[in-house]
C-alpha cells in the first residue's frame, strides 16, 4: 500500500507516460523488437550504449578505444546555453524483458524460489537509466557521444509487489525527470503483463553526472523545459528531491550529532542492556529475543573480472547493486529464518570508481529492526594488496519485510549506535514512501 504523497506523484508520471506512448497493450509491445526499433529489448540496451560511447567489445581494445574518446573533447558545450533544450517525451524509452514471450532468456533471471532475481533487474535498471541520459544529450550531428554519463547516486528504489514473476513479460518506461548544470534525474518504472494489462512492479530515481571523454571532469548538459502541468509537477519534485539530499548529507551522523531524541534512543538501549546484578557500565546483556548488531554480520569478496566492464572500463554499477544485494538479502535471511522480501532500495552513493582487477570487498549487517521489518547495510570497498590500503566504493541500504516478526538488534559499541540510527533514519524515510 503506497502513501498519499508517493500515489499523487506517480499518478502525475503515469498521465506521462499515457501521453508519450499509446503501446500499453501487450499485443501492441512486441512490434519491431529488433535494435533500432520501438521498443528496445533489454539486452540490445548495453550494446547500443557501447555504440553511442564508441566503447570496443573486446576487452584487448580497450586502451585504443579510450585513446580515440580524447578527440571528442572538441565537441564539448562551453555553457549550458550552448545546448538546446529537450522536453520529457525526447529522453523517454521503453524496453522489454520478454520472460513470458521469450523462456530461453528466463533462467538468467531466476532464483531459488522461482521468482526473479531482483539484483539482475537492478542492473537492468542501471544501465536503462544511462541511456536515456545520452539520449535527452543526444546531438544528431555526431555518431558518438562526447559526454561519460554514469551513474552517481540511486535516490530510492520501491516495489509495489512482493513477488515478480518469472514468466510474464517485463516493460521498463523512463525519462529525464529534472536536470541541473551536469546532473540529471531519472524516473524508471517497471511493469509486468499480467492477464493481458501491465501492472505497475517498481519504481526508481536515479541521479546521473555528465562528465568530460576521458571521465575526469564535469560536463554541461541539456537543460529540460516542461511542457504541461503535470510535467511541472514532476520537474519541481526533481528539485525538491535535490533539496532533501543536501539537507539530509549536512545532517549525516558522519558529520554532527545525534538529535537529542536519537541520543535518548541510544541511551535507553545502553540501559536496556545493562547487567542489573553487576550495575556495571562494562557488563551488557542482551534482553529477551535479540541479537547483537555485531553477530549479524556477514562478508564476501570478489575478483573483479573484465567482464563486468562498464562502457568506461570500469566496474559495472549495476553489478555492484546486484553483489551488495544478493549480501545484503542473505544477511536479512539469516537473520530471520524466514524468506525476506526488498521493499526498499535508497541513498545508494556511487563514491569511487571500482577498476578491473581489483578486491572487492563487501560487508553487511542488520542495522535496524521493527517488526517484521529489516533495515540492512552493505559496506563496499576496494583492497589494494600492494599498499594495503582500503578505499570506500559505496555504502548500500535495503528495507526487507519479512514473513514473521523477528529478533530485535542491539547496538554494543558507540559506532554500531550510529549504524543503528542511521539504520533507522532509513527505514524512517522508506515509511514516508511507502507503508509496509
Amino acid at each position: 500500500m503506497l502513501s498519499r504523497r508517493w500515489f499523487s506523484l506517480s499518478k502525475a508520471h503515469t498521465f506521462l507516460i499515457r501521453m508519450l506512448t499509446s503501446s500499453s497493450s501487450g499485443s501492441q509491445v512486441f512490434q519491431n523488437m529488433e535494435e533500432g526499433h520501438f521498443p528496445i529489448h533489454v539486452h540490445n540496451v548495453r550494446s547500443r550504449l557501447r555504440e553511442i560511447v564508441g566503447a570496443s567489445t573486446n576487452w584487448r581494445d580497450h586502451v585504443q578505444a579510450m585513446n580515440e574518446r580524447k578527440a571528442l573533447h572538441t565537441l564539448l558545450a562551453k555553457t549550458q546555453a550552448d545546448l538546446p533544450p529537450r522536453k520529457m517525451k525526447d529522453s523517454y524509452i521503453e524496453v522489454i524483458l520478454p520472460l513470458g514471450s521469450q523462456p530461453e532468456i528466463r533462467e538468467k533471471y531466476l532464483n531459488l524460489q522461482n521468482t526473479v532475481r531482483f539484483g539482475r533487474i537492478l542492473e537492468d535498471l542501471d544501465s536503462l537509466g544511462v541511456l536515456i541520459c545520452y539520449t535527452h544529450t543526444k546531438h544528431e550531428a555526431t555518431l558518438r557521444s562526447p559526454l561519460s554519463i554514469v551513474t552517481a547516486l540511486v535516490d530510492k528504489i520501491g516495489l509495489w509487489k512482493q513477488h515478480i514473476h518469472p514468466d510474464c513479460d517485463i516493460k521498463f518506461t523512463g525519462n529525464v525527470s529534472w536536470v541541473g548544470n551536469t546532473s540529471m534525474e531519472v524516473k524508471i518504472h517497471m511493469l509486468q503483463l499480467l492477464d493481458g494489462i501491465y501492472c505497475p512492479t517498481l519504481d526508481a530515481t536515479f541521479v546521473m553526472v555528465a562528465r568530460d571523454p576521458e571521465n575526469k571532469r564535469p560536463a554541461f548538459v541539456n537543460p529540460l523545459v516542461a511542457e504541461t502541468p503535470e510535467e511541472e509537477e514532476i520537474f519541481k519534485e526533481g528539485e525538491k528531491n535535490k533539496i532533501r539530499r543536501l539537507e539530509s548529507s549536512k545532517a549525516s551522523l558522519l558529520k554532527v550529532a545525534p538529535t537529542a531524541d536519537e541520543r535518548n534512543i541510544i541511551h535507553n538501549i545502553f540501559l536496556n542492556t545493562l547487567d542489573s546484578r553487576t550495575m556495571s557500565f562494562r557488563s551488557r546483556v542482551l534482553p529477551p529475543n535479540s541479537v547483537w548488531m555485531e553477530d549479524t554480520a556477514l562478508k564476501s569478496l570478489e575478483i573483479c573480472h573484465p567482464q563486468e566492464r562498464n562502457i568506461f572500463n570500469r566496474i559495472f554499477g549495476g553489478f555492484l547493486m546486484r553483489k551488495a544485494y544478493e549480501l545484503g538479502w542473505a544477511t536479512a535471511y539469516s537473520y530471520g529464518n524466514s524468506r525476506p522480501y526488498v521493499v526498499a532500495v535508497d541513498d545508494i552513493m556511487f563514491q569511487k570508481p571500482v577498476d578491473i582487477g581489483s578486491l572487492l570487498l563487501l560487508s553487511s549487517k542488520v542495522c535496524y529492526t521493527e517488526k517484521n521489518n529489516i533495515q540492512v547495510r552493505v559496506h563496499s570497498e576496494v583492497y589494494d594488496p600492494n599498499t594495503r590500503v582500503h578505499h570506500t566504493t559505496n555504502v548500500f541500504h535495503f528495507t526487507f519485510m519479512l514473513e514473521k516478526e523477528i529478533p530485535d538488534v542491539f547496538p554494543k559499541t558507540y559506532g554500531e549506535s550510529m549504524l543503528y540510527l542511521d539504520g533507522k533514519r532509513h527505514f524512517d524515510s522508506s515509511m514516508k514512501e511507502y507503508i509496509i
